[in-house]
């Protein structure tokens, strides 16, 4: 299996909406991290997995879109609390949306909220 992997950082904020979430329910910034890692088992003619610059540019997008904004705000949040885990999610379906170079057969999300804390996402595709 073949991995290729593209990383961005950027600053947003949010809280979380869950009983008694302690000091976590008032807004706050996190530095996230996102990581991306395609997987597959073939490579294409070219002999790469992905198309870089279409992975560097899904990451652009993201960072765009949740640069300094608060995730509580945004409509794919509706109705979610906007934990590390759903952020991931969400950016998994934003950049399978993006991506879609048939070599790639999963892909893992990982959203780092801290050194020490990070919630991924993975699927097939």
């Amino acid at each position: 299996m073949y991995s290729t992997t593209v990383l961005a950082d950027f600053v947003a904020q949010h809280y979380l909406t869950v009983p008694d979430p302690g000091p976590e329910g008032e807004p706050h910034s996190h530095h996230y991290e996102v990581e991306l890692c395609f997987r597959g088992p073939e490579l294409n003619k070219y002999d790469y997995l992905v198309d870089i610059d279409d992975a560097e540019a899904a990451l652009s997008g993201i960072e765009a879109r949740y640069r300094d904004a608060t995730l509580n705000d945004l409509p794919e949040f509706s109705g979610d609390n906007p934990s590390v885990e759903r952020f991931a999610r969400v950016i998994f379906e934003r950049v399978t949306e993006i991506v879609t170079d048939d070599t790639v057969t999963e892909l893992a999300v990982t959203v780092w909220e801290d050194d020490e804390a990070a919630a991924s996402y993975d699927a097939a595709l």
